[in-house]
C-alpha cells in the first residue's frame, strides 16, 4: 500500500472468491491483485463490501480475507480499504481494530439496517464508536440506502462530523441521488473529503459533479475501460468519455434485464479473468448456464473505442 496517498480514481469492489463448497477461497487473492493490477490497471480495493458478501461471512472469515488482501496487497495496490460494518456495534469495532492492527489503509462502514438509526446524530453516534476504535486508520461512510433503508442524506451528515470523528476522511455514496451528491461537495470542498461513487452505469453524471473516483463490481473486469473513460474525461474530451458509458450502460442494461447481482458478478469475473470466483453463498444462488452465455456473448460484442 501507498501511505499518504490520497484515494481517487477506480477502486474495485472485491469479490469474495470461494471453493465449490462454499468455503472462502484465500488461494487465488494473489492471482486476483496481480490480475487487477496488471490486466485492469486498478490498484484500490474495497474488501468485504457488498460485492464482497460482507454481511454473509463470519468475522473469522471477515478477518482471514482482510488479512490476505494487505498481505497480497502489499508493493502492490495504493489502497486497502476494508469494510468493517455489521448489525452488532462490538462485532464493528472488533473488525475495525484488527483491519487497523493488520495496517489495512482505511475502513468503512455501513448503516446497521435492521435496527436503524433514524436520524443525523444517531447514525453518527454509531459511526464514531467504531471509528474510534481504529484512531489512526481513515474512515469512511458507505452509504447505500437502497440496501440499508437507511436514507439520512450524507450532505446533512457531514455538518461538523470531523469534530465526532476525525480520522473522517469520505464517503462511497452508492445511491441515485445525485442532488445529494452535488450538495456534499460543493459545501465541503475545504475539507477535501473523497467522493467516490458506486453506481457504476452513472459514474461519468458523478464525475461532471466533482466525484473524485469510484467503488464498484465492474470495475474487476472493466477496469481498464473504465480509466480510458476517467482519461477521456480529464482531457476533457466528453464525447469520448460517453461513449465508454454508454458502452458500460449498454453491458448492464442487458444482465440487469437477465437477472444480475453478486451471483452473476462472481460468474462474469471467472470468465472474463479465468480467476474462479466460485458460488455465492446462501441465500444467493449461482449464476444460470443460460445468463453465463447470454452475458459473455454480449461483452464479447461490444466494440470499444480503442478497438480492444
Amino acid at each position: 500500500m501507498t501511505p499518504g496517498k490520497k484515494l481517487q480514481g477506480l477502486v474495485a469492489a472485491a469479490i469474495t472468491p470461494m471453493t465449490p463448497d462454499g468455503q472462502i477461497n484465500l488461494s487465488v487473492i494473489r492471482q486476483y491483485v496481480d490480475y487487477l493490477v496488471s490486466e485492469q490497471n486498478v490498484k484500490n480495493v474495497f474488501v468485504n463490501g457488498t460485492t464482497g458478501e460482507g454481511l454473509s461471512l463470519s468475522i473469522q472469515e471477515r478477518k482471514q480475507l482482510a488479512e490476505e488482501w494487505v498481505c497480497q496487497g502489499k508493493d502492490k495496490l495504493d489502497h486497502v480499504i476494508i469494510h468493517v460494518g455489521a448489525l452488532s456495534l462490538p462485532e464493528c469495532q472488533e473488525l475495525a481494530r484488527h483491519a487497523a492492527a493488520i495496517g489495512a489503509s482505511g475502513i468503512a462502514v455501513i448503516a446497521p439496517f435492521f435496527f436503524k438509526p433514524t436520524n443525523k446524530d444517531e447514525l453518527i453516534a454509531f459511526l464514531q464508536k467504531v471509528a474510534s476504535e481504529a484512531p489512526a486508520v481513515p474512515f469512511y461512510y458507505y452509504h447505500i440506502p437502497p440496501l440499508t433503508g437507511v436514507k439520512i442524506r450524507v450532505e446533512e451528515l457531514l455538518d461538523g462530523i470531523k469534530e465526532w470523528i476525525p480520522t473522517f476522511q469520505g464517503v462511497k455514496f452508492s445511491d441515485t441521488d445525485l442532488l445529494d451528491l452535488a450538495q456534499c461537495i460543493n459545501k465541503n470542498e475545504r475539507e477535501q473529503f473523497a467522493f467516490l461513487y458506486g453506481v457504476d452505469e452513472q459514474l461519468l453524471s458523478a464525475l461532471a459533479i466533482g466525484a473524485n473516483g469510484a467503488v464498484g463490481s465492474t470495475y474487476n473486469y472493466l477496469g481498464r475501460k473504465t480509466n480510458l473513460m476517467l482519461q477521456a474525461f480529464a482531457k476533457p474530451d466528453l464525447a469520448l468519455a460517453r461513449k465508454y458509458q454508454f458502452l458500460t450502460g449498454e453491458f448492464l442494461n442487458f444482465v440487469i434485464r437477465l437477472g444480475f447481482g453478486v451471483a452473476q458478478t462472481k460468474a462474469v469475473m471467472t470468465f472474463v479473468s479465468g480467476i474462479p470466483m466460485g458460488p455465492p453463498r446462501l441465500p444467493l444462488v449461482d449464476a444460470s448456464e443460460e445468463f453465463i452465455v447470454k452475458a459473455k456473448a454480449k461483452l464479447d460484442s461490444i466494440v470499444w473505442p480503442d478497438g480492444d
